[in-house]
């Protein structure tokens, strides 16, 4: 692979084994737009290009799919592979926070939300988290009011109070780790910019090539923004980098979309044979 791909590639290999999570960004930018089911073959193909071995991604995928995240579809030796009904709306979330930001609007007041031990505890506080809001102390989260509250969190005890004052500032500070989401994004920017330089000076990258950078922007991004509150623009300190982020993004995105599609076009297939064409909806992501 050219640089800078290559690096992003070695950097990816440096880290702890993320096939998993890696397969999960593939349904949601890749497999989700184009029907939503796919030949293992395809996805061996792609892990191919980043050197992990076939079993591994076997190994993966069977957890993905005992853990609900995936559902496995058996014809003759073929295995296709689907979301899974468990864990859709979570994804689904996660796919508009990542795609569609929205911040909500100011009122100059937060939420809190006490959550008691029930059984459902843990089920409430990955959704609460997956929704944007911070805790600053065990049992306790807060989101700018008119954050929606995830359905697992309806029984929580709610409460309103003011930004306005130090108790608010504070109540910020301790709720969400912001200085360490901002040099995510900004580690984000500079791992992806030599990336986006080499496609505005119309370097060659192959199909293959392209599809990998895509998959592998996309993963990087959705790690760094699921992170993200997606705190209103009053909230944050002036020089807050999402926006930058976002546009390198849109940017790659863009510059990718055609080679990476036609790559799924050749090596794509589902259980009726080739992947069918995406909707008008791809070409729009980031564009909001």
């Amino acid at each position: 692979m050219p640089h800078p791909l290559t690096r992003i590639v070695d950097q990816l290999k440096r880290e702890p084994s993320r096939t998993g999570s890696l397969a999960i960004t593939v349904f949601g930018d890749a497999i989700v737009p184009r029907g939503g089911s796919v030949w293992l073959g395809t996805l061996l193909a792609f892990f191919e290009t980043l050197d992990i071995d076939s079993g591994v991604v076997r190994t993966a995928m069977s957890r993905l799919a005992a853990d609900g995240w995936l559902a496995r579809n058996k014809v003759g030796r073929n295995s296709f592979y689907r979301l899974a009904d468990k864990g859709r709306e979570t994804f689904d979330a996660a796919m508009v926070h990542v795609y569609h930001p929205r911040a909500p609007d100011w009122t100059g007041r937060f939420e809190l939300l006490l959550i008691g031990n029930g059984g459902d505890r843990d089920v409430s506080r990955d959704a609460l988290k997956d929704a944007g809001f911070g805790s600053p102390l065990p049992g306790v989260w807060v989101a700018p009011s008119g954050v929606p509250i995830p359905e697992s969190a309806r029984g929580a005890i709610r409460l309103e109070v003011s930004a306005e004052d130090d108790s608010g500032r504070r109540l910020l500070s301790e709720s969400w780790p912001l200085d360490r989401i901002a040099e995510a994004y900004l580690k984000f920017i500079r791992t992806f910019e030599p990336l986006r330089q080499w496609i505005d000076r119309s370097e060659p990258l192959s199909d293959a090539e392209a599809f990998t950078a895509r998959i592998l922007m996309n993963h990087h991004y959705r790690r760094v923004i699921l992170r993200d509150p997606l705190l209103p623009a009053a909230l944050l300190p002036h020089d807050w980098p999402a926006a930058a982020a976002r546009r390198l993004c849109r940017d790659i995105f863009l510059g990718l979309l055609g080679p990476s599609e036609r790559w799924l076009d050749r090596n794509g297939s589902n259980e009726a044979g080739p992947l069918p064409p995406p909707g008008p909806g791809l070409k729009r992501r980031y564009q909001d």
